[in-house]
């Protein structure tokens, strides 16, 4: 369970973001429900925990910027005095043949999948440190793992967060901090309800488990890794995949 503690999800209006803070929320942690651009769905995020007896408010940032991040750490300090769990969830895609990839569309992804989990980190490092306790979990994607046709930046970005995470875990490891990354494969949100029935088909085909995953299903792994049965995990990445980088 998390009683007590104080959590934030990136990008937590909708879809994987928003399945993490309604978990955390209900193991017990008080969410900060984090947004860009979303503010009605990300208040609306925020409702759903409240309706379930659980403490949380809204904060917007946009990750990509680096100020912006500092002056988020500084408010949720401000407002609560800690921070235990870090879930840098923030992500866009700009999909695209390299070929035609226009140098805006790759810098953009990287700037928000990569570059704001590490504004993210780097601004609360400090407090984590003092601490000497905390929980960073980094969503990455299979296709960090496995590379994907038409997604070089997206590729490129959750690869780079899976460096990032080992990384910050050799870092963070001595002071009682654990830094690991989630790899969803394809899960049904709003983005995959989209695709044509032929190519969700086509998908299921690539999945060993023969189906697409629920959005519940990451936001159990990321609780699992928010909790104390994960305090001697660290520098890993766990698959919610079906079996796809098997």
């Amino acid at each position: 369970m998390l009683e007590g503690k104080i959590a934030l999800v990136t990008g937590a209006s909708r879809g994987i973001g928003k399945a993490i803070a309604l978990e955390l929320a209900e193991k017990g942690a008080t969410v900060i429900v984090n947004y860009a651009g979303s503010e009605q769905l990300a208040q609306e995020t925020v409702n759903e925990i409240k309706e379930k007896g659980r403490e949380a408010c809204l904060m917007q940032c946009n990750v990509a910027d680096d100020e912006s991040c500092k002056q988020l750490a500084e408010e949720v300090i401000r407002q609560y005095g800690r921070l235990d769990i870090l879930v840098n969830n923030a992500g866009i895609t700009r999909d695209g043949l390299i070929m035609r990839m226009s140098e805006e569309d790759f810098d953009q992804v990287l700037d928000i999948n990569l570059k704001g989990t590490f504004h993210m980190i780097r601004h609360f490092s400090k407090y984590f440190l003092k601490q000497r306790s905390g929980r960073i979990i980094n969503i990455s994607s299979v296709s960090g793992i496995l590379g994907n046709a038409g997604q070089a930046n997206y590729s490129a970005s959750k690869a780079g967060v899976i460096g990032l995470t080992k990384s910050v875990a050799r870092e963070f490891a001595t002071r009682g901090i654990c830094v690991n990354a989630v790899a969803p494969g394809f899960i049904d949100t709003d983005m995959t309800k989209g695709m044509p029935e032929s190519a969700l088909a086509e998908v299921n085909k690539m999945i060993p488990m023969g189906k697409m995953g629920d959005a519940k299903d990451v936001a159990k792994a990321v609780a699992f890794l928010a909790g104390e049965d994960a305090s001697y995990i660290t520098g890993q990445v766990l698959c919610v995949d079906g079996g796809m980088a098997i």
